[in-house]
């Protein structure tokens, strides 16, 4: 058994997809996909259930994922106890956008010569790496912190509307929540970011109406791909929705006041690590 299939069987239980967790390892899908046959070869037993449609975690699968994310962050741990690391380990997600541009390079005329090691991971992995010690904090948002961890607030998120670029409500300035009624709504699992899927839901609620489900994809590029050929909608960062290239979608803001998540710095809630002032100085950098 070798850390790194520890390592791979913890990112396809974390996805539930072998496509996914590959994007996440950068690496081929079959390199993950041999490599877990492997070690389900050494431990005689199946790890996953596999069909067409999902994958699962078997009874045996999920016996080893708390077994399989100690070891890596105690190999984690051993191997910093010998080089500590000088670098900067900064958790983030795809919806960042510019605010991610602006608050490196502010720290990289606070720190110059600093090593930044990016890692985009599902949040809950983010906040659990900076409780053990492999991130020195992470990028969150509205979510709920371990023990050990605390969430410093930064700055508000606000949310646009991403729909056809051929639909009339492309060509509006602002748009109010009821617009959207009559179109499906493609948002992510629940269980992929409650925060967000409970404010927008909750939202359309307010506004009068039940957001009908539209279908659900391996990824927001997939997600606009798929709106830019029918009548859909979803939500985006309107951060993010400033570096997106998608000319047959369009992204509306909504009238105030509107949706908004803020974003926080996960950190630890003792000892802090090295440069993670100079990172909330960055951050204020940013904001101002």
């Amino acid at each position: 058994m070798e850390l790194r299939q520890l390592g791979y069987f913890v990112a396809v239980a974390e996805e539930l997809h072998f496509g996914r967790a590959a994007d996440r390892l950068h690496i081929v899908q079959s390199a993950v996909s041999q490599q877990i046959q492997r070690l389900e070869r050494e431990l005689g037993a199946e790890l996953f259930d596999r069909s067409p449609r999902r994958v699962r975690l078997t009874p045996a699968g999920e016996r080893l994922l708390p077994e399989a994310r100690a070891v890596l962050t105690a190999a984690e741990r051993a191997r910093a106890a010998v080089v500590p690391p000088e670098g900067l380990r900064l958790g983030t997600s795809t919806g960042l956008g510019t605010h991610l541009d602006r608050v490196l390079a502010a720290f990289a005329e606070r720190a110059p010569g600093v090593p930044v090691e990016l890692c985009s991971l599902p949040v809950g992995e983010r906040l659990a790496r900076v409780a053990a010690g492999r991130l020195d904090a992470a990028f969150v948002r509205g979510a709920e912190p371990p023990p050990g961890v605390r969430v410093l607030p930064l700055w508000p998120d606000p949310l646009v509307a991403a729909v056809p670029a051929t639909h009339p409500l492309a060509r509006a300035p602002e748009i109010d929540l009821a617009d959207l009624a009559a179109l499906p709504l493609a948002l992510t699992p629940r269980r992929n970011n409650p925060a967000l899927v409970d404010l927008v839901v909750g939202a359309c609620h307010a506004a009068g109406f039940e957001p009908a489900p539209g279908p659900l994809n391996g990824s927001l590029q997939d997600t606009l791909a798929t709106i830019g050929a029918r009548p859909l909608w979803t939500v985006v960062y309107a951060s993010h929705a400033r570096v997106l290239h998608t000319p047959r979608v369009a992204y509306v803001p909504f009238r105030a006041p509107g949706l908004a998540l803020s974003t926080g710095l996960a950190v630890p809630a003792a000892d802090p690590t090295p440069h993670l002032e100079t990172l909330l100085l960055a951050c204020a950098d940013h904001e101002s």
